[in-house]
């Protein structure tokens, strides 16, 4: 039985007009590693239509993207000049967080995802790592090659208990790293799941959430057939979904 699988779109502007677009890889993992059916959600920022989208899905996979939260959400000083946002999808998917936490809808977060949750449930966010004493530099090489890119980049550690540790009977993995922004104080209620080297929480579990709710700041999505961390992640995302979906079938 396959479940549907909601991923929210950023608004770009292509052209004079703005689309609604979700990076193709996103929707690869959610039907080829989660083995859902993904479904595009517009980013509209319309609560009627967001209600109905609840109804509707059976999980919530939130992808990353190059735009930041914008920092208002979280108490934080403007943005510098030049920074990407993009109020629509901050319409959409800060909102539709609580609903998914609340209606106990799966939920996986990655990367803004990782962010957008920590957001909604009262943490801060660093606009720049790199600027923070003793954090590391965590954005991406500058480089055309998407396997040099989305290559490992640091190692994390999994926390004592984890889920990480459990499903993959070990304590460390390494991962991607392509972000500039991330966990300045964790939201009450939020389990880190996985800390980098420097001490950046890079993953964590929502401890309060009735049903699988879990985000990391890395890309599992990138060639998830070739990474045992990131089958891991969707393949416990995936039988999450398509329990619910057996639930509402009964």
């Amino acid at each position: 039985m396959q479940a549907i699988i909601g991923i929210p779109c950023d608004v770009k502007t292509i052209g004079l007009f703005p689309f609604h677009a979700v990076g193709e890889k996103y929707i690869t993992a959610a039907v080829g590693a989660a083995g859902g059916v993904a479904v595009l959600i517009p980013s509209l920022g319309d609560a009627a239509q967001l209600d109905t989208i609840i109804n509707l899905v059976d999980g919530i996979l939130l992808p990353g993207s190059p735009s930041n939260i914008e920092p208002h959400h979280y108490q934080g000083v403007p943005s510098r000049p030049g920074t990407l946002h993009d109020k629509a999808r901050d319409a959409t998917t800060l909102p539709l967080v609580r609903r998914v936490i609340d209606a106990g809808i799966p939920l996986l977060g990655i990367c803004r995802g990782f962010q957008e949750i920590n957001v909604v449930l009262g943490g801060e966010l660093h606009q720049h790592v790199q600027e923070q004493p003793g954090l590391n530099d965590h954005r991406e090489p500058q480089t055309e090659d998407l396997d040099l890119m989305y290559g490992p980049a640091h190692s994390v550690q999994f926390t004592a208990g984890s889920w990480l540790q459990f499903w993959l009977g070990r304590d460390s993995a390494r991962v991607n790293s392509i972000h500039q922004q991330g966990i300045k104080r964790l939201a009450d209620g939020l389990i880190a799941e996985a800390v980098a080297e420097d001490g950046l929480i890079e993953a964590y579990r929502v401890g309060s959430a009735s049903n699988f709710a879990y985000a990391v700041q890395w890309h599992p999505e990138w060639k998830y057939w070739d990474n045992d961390v990131s089958q891991a992640i969707f393949e416990a995302f995936g039988a999450a979904c398509r329990e619910r979906r057996m639930r509402r079938n009964q």
